[in-house]
């Protein structure tokens, strides 16, 4: 697929030097959190709602995140989720998530990980190009990383989206969130998607998500929801695996709806979700 065009970028920039830091960014923290972990963890405050933690090693790895990109590229900007935003001058804003799938290390799930993103333009994803990223998973030591026009890899070695020979075959991923009410619109709406597919798989990163259709361990995958922290890395790994990252009825990816997959698939998946109202767009109460 064409990939964006590449803006000018600061300072002697480039999207390989950028690739490198955000891999070594995650890395560093993912090996904070892995090696931190206590045997019980602690729920430190909550945010959306009860069931939205934050832990102790969310805020330690967010902290090392921004300490090690203060150090390297002092001017650019962060955004990330459990800290304050940090304004830039480059024109680069790094998008951290320091755990995605902060549940998942709670109950010692093996589906979490350190999400690192650079991106150039406003700090907001309708906007922005992302320029790379890397998401390492930090169970299994997995690391995903690409940059715009440099393809993606998992654990340095070319990755490319699957090529099902349907939707009626192919496994999707996808998740669900933490308010009540919309989980309860989110079941609903599955019951309209499963019937048409091979089977629904939920493990709880939406990073990871993106990385595992990126290199064809599922299909396709549908989320609503995410926050820009959740998915900047994931999506330039599977952009740059050969897949289409969109939203509904014409729209971006974002907060509404995100759709990942081989194009001719996410057609007939949005679809579907469109006829669902996934999205909630024909009600205002599911939010």
């Amino acid at each position: 697929m064409i990939s964006p065009a590449l803006p000018e970028l600061p300072d002697g920039a480039t999207v390989t030097s950028l690739r490198d830091l955000a891999v070594r960014l995650a890395t560093a923290a993912g090996a904070l959190v892995r090696e931190g972990r206590p045997e019980r963890v602690v729920v430190a405050a909550t945010k959306s709602s009860d069931v939205d933690p934050v832990t102790v090693m969310d805020q330690a790895s967010e902290e090392l995140l921004r300490e090690m990109i203060a150090a390297e590229r002092p001017h650019d900007a962060i955004l990330g989720e459990e800290g304050d935003d940090v304004a830039g001058t480059s024109g680069l804003t790094w998008v951290l998530d320091p755990i995605d799938g902060t549940v998942n290390y709670l109950y010692g799930v093996a589906s979490w990980a350190v999400s690192v993103a650079v991106v150039a333009g406003p700090p907001e994803p309708a906007s922005w190009t992302i320029l790379a990223g890397c998401v390492h998973s930090i169970a299994d030591g997995r690391t995903w990383s690409a940059g715009l026009g440099e393809g993606a890899t998992r654990d340095g070695v070319p990755v490319r989206v699957g090529a099902p020979a349907s939707l009626g075959t192919s496994l999707v991923g996808t998740g669900f969130g933490y308010d009540a009410g919309r989980r309860a619109h989110q079941a609903q709406v599955l019951t309209q998607v499963l019937p048409k597919i091979r089977d629904i798989r939920r493990l709880g990163s939406a990073a990871i998500d993106l990385c595992l259709l990126a290199d064809g361990s599922i299909d396709l995958y549908y989320e609503r929801g995410l926050n820009p922290w959740d998915m900047a890395a994931g999506a330039i790994v599977a952009t740059e695996a050969g897949a289409v990252v969109t939203g509904l009825r014409g729209g971006p990816a974002g907060n509404a709806m995100t759709v990942a997959g081989p194009p001719d698939l996410v057609a007939q998946l949005t679809a579907i979700l469109e006829a669902a109202d996934a999205d909630g767009a024909g009600s205002l109460e599911r939010g």
